[in-house]
């Protein structure tokens, strides 16, 4: 007899606990899988639209790509964001104005364009991250996207057969 009450006493709590408990499981999957993440995009897309909808440059009239997702220059005329050695995610779009400097020479070489005037070019597109650190301590730092792209609208004539390529690929080359 103690053997049934037992199973009574088991039926009896399962019957009484597990419909709530799925209840409450699927509700937090539909909250915390559907609802969080959807909510996250909509309030990205109101709050930061710039930043949600991939940092897009556009030249022409078409996406040729981010300003926050580095792009491979492959031309010795353009400026070269870090290897994927030098930087932990790899798509770090961002080089430090000494690494700018550096490259000067050879931008030149392959350009004519005076080294003085690519000087200036770096030093005009020299920025701080502000946003996510403290202005005291913002490093500085050169995004190569928008250096190559003064470039190409500085210099249409040196760079009027890369451009064309530009406006077919997705990414500059």
């Amino acid at each position: 007899m103690n053997n049934n009450n037992n199973k009574q006493t088991i039926r009896n709590f399962l019957f009484n606990n597990l419909p709530p408990s799925i209840r409450i499981v699927l509700l937090m999957m539909l909250v915390t899988g559907i609802g969080y993440p959807v909510s996250l995009i909509i309030i990205g897309e109101i709050a930061l639209p710039y930043q949600s909808e991939g940092s897009q440059m556009v030249w022409n009239d078409k996406v040729i790509g981010s300003k926050l997702i580095a792009q491979e220059f492959t031309s010795s005329k353009f400026f070269h964001s870090r290897p994927a050695t030098d930087s932990a995610s790899t798509v770090d779009p961002h080089i430090t104005p000494e690494s700018a400097y550096q490259q000067i020479a050879n931008v030149s070489k392959a350009t004519g364009i005076p080294e003085n005037a690519l000087k200036t070019l770096v030093d005009l597109n020299i920025e701080r991250n502000k946003v996510s650190n403290l202005v005291i301590f913002a490093p500085k730092y050169v995004n190569v996207l928008e250096v190559n792209l003064e470039l190409v609208k500085q210099y249409p004539e040196i760079y009027s057969l890369l451009t064309t390529e530009l406006l077919k690929k997705p990414n500059i080359s």
